[in-house]
């Protein structure tokens, strides 16, 4: 067996299971989750209706779908991702496109692909912190060695990638970074990926954005900028370095169906759909029609944007008077400052008031300056208004009962 499987950390889940283990919390509340990051508002009428035709579902039943996905699913694609990020028609085009079975598995499959390890010197990949666990594990069985670039408030919850020697990024082969940001919702500046682009051009590595949560924003007028967005405006036309990967489970509230996209440099993309042939994970036909369909409405997209507005706006009234928490700049989470250990507070909390979060150490690793997620616990605005409104109420209770 390969011996890098001992190398993987427990996942948060498994250690939030082993926390709350034993607690018997208090029966008079109905349980409120808010420590998983799954979308639980209404998934697109037409995208269910699509893929419970019956003719659909024989269609995909009746061959083996293409790992590079339709023409006409990527160039839906490619064709909303040049609208999204201001990019000229034809700037992306449907050969730097490749679908993928949701951004989790095509992250991690990314750094097995990308990482050469043939060196003397053991390959880095550099990750943010807090972060993704997919990242680290990615790295782990690659063979290489993930590095932290700490995510402070003082920074706006932003990697300070300058804190990493250049003999670390000499090393350097992958860099993930998460924009908008998982768990702080902080969203990269024209600014900061012209510093991680002058990174990768003087140590020669890949830049990967994760930017599955970009479509949930606070201002219409203002969506997220993206990587690709950012090589147009630095005149890096060809992408040269950068892939970005994009998803439908949080922007369309598809989680289960898998769907998403990488893009970017045609000859990573090119590498990237040949190490895919192998591996075998084609999108079935009927889920490529179906993303199809998702990717081409922006009307659904909208409306899941102003839901999660209401709720941050009930919840952030609540909770603003008793604890440290801001409002993100997109994506769904909070990111709340705890008055004492978060370990402690999520079990007190779910014990008393049968609510789970996630505490923040479970998200991140200690670094030269402590650790990033102490001290913090991730809030997932997922659930219903009323539900999420109920949860803010039972923390507010809880922290004035202290």
């Amino acid at each position: 067996m390969n011996p890098r499987i001992d190398t993987l950390h427990p996942y948060p889940f498994e250690r939030l299971a082993a926390l709350k283990a034993g607690i018997t919390p208090n029966a008079e509340l109905p349980h409120i989750a808010m420590s998983i990051g799954e979308p639980k508002h209404p998934p697109p009428a037409f995208v269910v209706e699509h893929l419970t035709a019956a003719d659909a579902i024989a269609t995909a039943l009746g061959s083996y779908p293409l790992t590079r996905g339709s023409d006409a699913l990527r160039e839906t694609m490619s064709t909303w991702a040049e609208r999204r990020f201001g990019l000229p028609a034809g700037a992306l085009g449907p050969g730097a496109v490749l679908p993928v079975n949701g951004t989790r598995e095509a992250l991690f499959a990314f750094a097995q692909a990308m990482i050469d390890g043939g060196g003397n010197d053991r390959p880095v990949v550099v990750l943010p912190n807090p972060f993704y666990q997919i990242y680290e594990g990615a790295a782990l069985l690659a063979g290489a060695e993930p590095v932290y670039a700490a995510c402070p408030a003082a920074l706006g919850f932003l990697a300070d990638h300058g804190s990493i020697p250049g003999a670390v990024w000499d090393r350097c082969e992958l860099l993930y970074v998460c924009s908008p940001g998982n768990p702080t919702g902080a969203v990269m500046t024209l600014e900061g990926w012209q510093e991680v682009l002058a990174l990768a051009d003087r140590h020669d590595f890949v830049v990967a954005a994760d930017e599955c949560y970009s479509e949930l924003y606070v201002d219409e007028s203002q969506p997220p900028l993206g990587l690709l967005e950012a090589c147009q405006r630095l005149g890096r036309s060809g992408f040269e370095r950068c892939v970005v990967f994009h998803s439908l489970s949080k922007r369309s509230n598809l989680p289960g169906l898998r769907s998403g996209f990488v893009a970017g440099e045609r000859s990573l993309i090119d590498r990237f759909l040949r190490y895919r042939t192998y591996h075998g994970c084609a999108m079935p036909t009927s889920v490529q029609d179906a993303s199809a369909l998702a990717w081409s409405d922006e009307a659904h997209v909208q409306v899941n944007r102003a839901s999660y507005r209401q709720k941050f706006d009930a919840v952030l009234e609540i909770l603003e008077p008793v604890i440290e928490v801001d409002r993100p700049e997109a994506g769904f989470y909070l990111w709340p400052r705890t008055p004492f250990d978060e370990e402690t507070f999520t079990r007190d909390l779910y014990l008393r008031e049968n609510l789970t979060v996630l505490p923040g150490r479970y998200l991140s690793r200690p670094g030269p300056d402590g650790d990033p997620g102490e001290r913090r616990v991730r809030m997932a605005l997922v659930a219903t208004l009323d539900e999420c409104v109920d949860a803010a109420r039972r923390m507010r209770r809880f922290i004035d009962s202290l």
